[in-house]
């Protein structure tokens, strides 16, 4: 009888934690086989066991970072999402993955298929999530849904670029005030 976190399933998952480190660090070029069996402390065959390959060992890393992101949007919006990423200390490395995500986008069209599905998940999110603050009274009608996703998707590739910088959390929270303050609906008051 396995022992808990011996199933397959969180052997799995404590492969992608850890190759999201080495992607983060190394880039997908710079993560070798051998950076990723140090990173995960797994020898090869127990990472390709669970993946077929580097590039879909990247692929289901990318496609859990989506899903967290898009889970985080749906609780909090996306405003809140990134408010949460900037302050975590536990997920620093998810920037440093959305970097080597977007490289892989405009390098890799197979990839970028691939990130294609996970990307429209989380504008759907975010739509959702928009309309229904509408629907509520809190976020402005003059302004049309796409357009307010669309300045959310950009202030989280702001965000991303400045994070991966190295910008203070402050200054970024303070910027996330002003866009969050730009979007609700302020007639009531």
């Amino acid at each position: 009888m396995p022992h808990a976190g011996d199933t397959p399933r969180d052997k799995r998952a404590d492969i992608i934690v850890d190759a999201r480190r080495c992607f983060a660090t190394f880039g997908y070029d710079g993560a070798t086989v051998a950076r990723l069996e140090e990173a995960t402390g797994k020898s090869r065959g127990a990472i390709f066991h669970h993946f077929d390959n580097k590039d879909a060992l990247f692929l289901a890393v990318a496609h859990q970072d989506m899903h967290m992101m898009a889970e985080l949007a749906a609780e909090d919006g996306l405003i809140g999402a990134i408010r949460f990423l900037v302050d975590s200390t536990d997920f620093r490395d998810w920037w440093g993955m959305r970097v080597e995500i977007i490289r892989r986008i405009n390098t890799d069209p197979t990839f970028a298929r691939h990130w294609q599905d996970d990307q429209r998940g989380l504008r759907h999110v975010i739509v959702e999530r928009l309309s229904e603050q509408r629907q509520a009274g809190r976020v402005r009608t003059d302004i049309d849904i796409d357009t307010q996703t669309q300045l959310l998707e950009l202030l989280l590739d702001g965000v991303l670029a400045q994070m991966s910088q190295g910008a203070s959390a402050a200054r970024i929270h303070a910027a996330l005030d002003t866009v969050e303050h730009t979007l609700r609906d302020t007639s009531a008051r």
